[in-house]
């Protein structure tokens, strides 16, 4: 078992200011693989003064500076995403297979168009009589969540580092060990002391500490919207700017006249990725009432085909959740759903039968769900499917946008133009048409209680730039 017992601050790992360790459990096995120090308040306050020392002359580095270090960083990224795949198997349970293609080939993916966006980018610019100049907003606090947790990362600290500001980040207590492992490179990649800084510990503690802290000028928070908008409160009085990426309940969809087989089997595989641990998944399936049957029966076989099993076989499409917790959480909403009028057509809420260690949930679909039922309105994180019927175009808006939230979604229609004039009247950040492709370019963020600010492309650079004009 490893035991680590130091934080990344100031160019170098030095032992946390605290006694206190938090255990990292491998979901799959229910056994503890290692463990990280509990940061305190003292290990926030002494990153944050090694961020702030380090501030002005980074940020006064020039665009080619930063993008030297961060080139290095990115190609440290890509050698070692075996390492970084096997970390995350490790402590999220993710499969390997999705763990190489997705968590350790998207951090590289992203960190490389941000390098494609610093390279052209403008810092300054001529309006009239003035420039206006593009300047890092400062001392960056990143709190990531564990879900993604090297794509969370990289998608907040390189964007930040890129805009010329420094960064304390904080990662999620359940994946702190491929957090660990990005500061070994960002070590390697030779920044100045004091520009990336690390602290692993409770959000309790640790997160609160940053959220409050008089010399952080910037929060960047992905988790829940409970949490995002308790962060906003307290941002809120010490005058902080604050991006969210919050919770989702998103909405896919088929119009009559779409490829139904397709457009169904890509919902059920959107959904059960990642174990349903995806903010922007497509969890509630909106399918015309004269096709309903069909798509609940494409929805079944579909299922069918996703067992849960040993996330290190390559064989395995889905693993167990990050914690007995969040199990317990997913099964209780999956037997609300029922309770409540839902009918089952795969999965439920029992353990599998051939599983009876790990933190597994049965990949589950539920048909007849109604707009007011639990499942169609909360965010269940987990390998859980809502199907429901729509009576006409009208009808289906009104139960897409009918909850709190608007990360993301997908429209399917006969012809792209149909599908675009529904997915602009939807309130959410980001639509994939006909099964539109993920664009690491394009920002990404929601509408209403799903956050603030944008992530990735241009927008997600400029979340830490902010503008100074001189008039001449």
């Amino acid at each position: 078992m490893q035991q680590h017992a130091d934080q990344y601050i100031g160019g170098v790992w030095q032992p946390s200011l605290g006694g206190g360790a938090l255990e990292v459990v491998d979901p799959a096995t229910e056994q503890v693989i290692a463990t990280v120090p509990a940061g305190t308040t003292a290990d926030v306050d002494a990153a944050v003064r090694a961020a702030r020392a380090a501030a002005r002359a980074w940020g006064a580095s020039s665009p080619e500076q930063r993008l030297a270090a961060l080139t290095r960083l990115r190609d440290g990224l890509a050698a070692h995403q075996q390492e970084i795949a096997e970390t995350v198997v490790a402590e999220l349970g993710c499969p390997i297979g999705f763990a190489t293609g997705v968590q350790a080939a998207l951090p590289v993916a992203v960190a490389s168009a941000y390098l494609e966006i610093l390279a052209d980018y403008r810092f300054e610019e001529k309006v009239g009589n003035s420039t206006v100049y593009a300047e890092p907003a400062g001392v960056v606090a990143a709190i990531t969540p564990w879900n993604y947790p090297l794509h969370q990362i990289v998608a907040k600290v390189v964007p930040a580092l890129a805009a010329g500001c420094t960064v304390v980040l904080k990662p999620a207590e359940h994946t702190p060990l491929v957090a660990r492992l990005f500061a070994r490179l960002v070590d390697r990649a030779g920044f100045p002391a004091g520009v990336f800084n690390l602290v692993t510990g409770l959000g309790t503690v640790v997160g609160a500490a940053l959220v409050e802290h008089p010399e952080v000028d910037l929060v960047s928070f992905t988790g829940s919207t409970a949490v995002g908008r308790a962060i906003a409160e307290t941002a809120g009085r010490g005058i902080k700017r604050v991006a969210l990426e919050l919770g989702g309940k998103s909405a896919n969809v088929v119009l009559p006249g779409a490829d139904l087989a397709r457009a169904v089997n890509v919902n059920v595989a959107n959904v059960f990725a990642n174990s349903g641990q995806t903010c922007s998944a497509w969890t509630r399936l909106l399918v015309h009432q004269e096709q309903y049957e069909e798509a609940v029966a494409i929805a079944a076989k579909a299922a069918a085909k996703y067992r849960p099993g040993d996330p290190t076989s390559p064989e395995t499409r889905v693993g167990p959740l990050v914690s007995a917790g969040q199990r317990d959480r997913v099964r209780g909403y999956i037997r609300s759903g029922i309770e409540q009028g839902a009918r089952l057509v795969a999965g439920g809420p029992e353990a599998p039968a051939d599983l009876p260690t790990g933190f597994y949930v049965q990949p589950t679909v539920l048909a007849d769900v109604t707009a007011e039922m639990t499942v169609a309105q909360e965010e269940i994180f987990g390998p859980v499917l809502s199907i429901l019927a729509y009576r006409d175009e009208e009808h289906a808006l009104e139960l897409a946008n009918g909850t709190q939230y608007g990360l993301a979604g997908g429209v399917w229609a006969a012809d792209e133009a149909t599908a675009v004039a529904f997915a602009r009247r939807l309130d959410a950040g980001q639509l994939d048409i006909n099964g539109g492709r993920f664009n690491p370019l394009a920002p990404f963020g929601g509408y209403k209680a799903s956050g603030v600010g944008r992530e990735l492309g241009r927008h997600g650079l400029e979340e830490f730039l902010q503008a100074k004009s001189l008039q001449f």
